[in-house]
């Protein structure tokens, strides 16, 4: 497995614009702590984003994975990248040529995937860790270390996603168009959401069905964290409202893209399987 993950990661490393990419997706991980730089001081208005508990324990932990999971696009731009590259170059039938099988090139892309998505929530986990040791007003042991099952959440919607992308790649050779795939795929999800909601069902019935679309189950898988803080809670009281949301992560929700991450990455094996290079 090590000598598949060095053939890829030469590959990839030896490509300026992937290497270009990948770092540009860790900076912009590493740029959230900015956001605690965040200062209005005008007059008597007085706003420093850090001391409205964005980065308390363990509330950071649902925040920063939310927000850094819309960084994905850079990588998923490698991965298509990566494939095109692979059909361009026609590396994929040196490489079959060279002795390796079709089994152990797709593993070699899902391993990569998955080295990916582990780096991707261990950088995550690090920079969420040193702001909240700086801002949190909670640094009880307890309290530091609860919630982590985001952290999962953020693993699997990773690995998920990019096994979609590796797919499309795959599927349509080129990454422009894998990724306007991609795009459309999206739009469509929206599309049969709103079907689903006219003539159909309720809000709680299309919510439940659309949970099975693939882009949707990764999306679900992160509820949004902003209604979750309690400044907007506060709000909310005040004009006579209230949030009743659950925040929370699901095992059916993670089956649910484990199941279509299997399916992506056998579908890429059947794709390659079948096609004469």
């Amino acid at each position: 497995m090590i000598r598949l993950l060095q053939i890829e990661f030469i590959k990839l490393w030896n490509n300026r614009a992937s290497k270009v990419l990948i770092l540009s997706y860790f900076v912009l991980l590493t740029s959230i702590a900015l956001v605690a730089a965040i200062k209005f001081d005008i007059g008597p208005i007085k706003f420093h984003l850090a001391e409205q508990g964005i980065f308390n324990f363990p509330y950071i932990w649902h925040f920063n994975t939310f927000i850094t999971a819309f960084f994905k696009l850079f990588l998923a731009i490698v991965i298509v990248s990566m494939m095109a590259n692979e059909y361009s170059n026609k590396t994929i039938k040196q490489n079959l040529i060279d002795g390796l099988s079709k089994k152990e090139f797709i593993l070699s892309k899902f391993l990569t995937v998955l080295t990916f998505a582990a780096i991707s929530t261990i950088f995550v986990f690090v920079v969420s860790l040193i702001l909240g040791l700086a801002y949190s007003d909670y640094n009880e042991f307890s309290i530091i270390f609860s919630d982590l099952e985001f952290l999962l959440a953020f693993f699997i919607k990773l690995v998920g996603f990019f096994s979609f992308c590796l797919f499309l790649g795959i599927l349509v050779k080129r990454s422009a168009f894998a990724l306007g795939f991609l795009f459309l795929w999206q739009i469509l999800e929206g599309i049969v959401r709103g079907l689903i909601r006219w003539k159909l069902l309720d809000g709680t019935g299309t919510d439940f069905v659309m949970g099975f679309f693939p882009l949707n189950s990764m999306f679900n898988l992160i509820k949004e964290p902003f209604t979750r803080l309690s400044a907007v809670q506060n709000v909310a009281n005040q004009v006579g409202e209230s949030f009743k949301l659950d925040y929370h992560v699901y095992f059916h929700e993670v089956l649910i893209v484990m199941v279509w991450t299997g399916i992506f990455i056998y579908g890429s094996y059947a794709l390659l399987k079948k096609r004469d290079l």
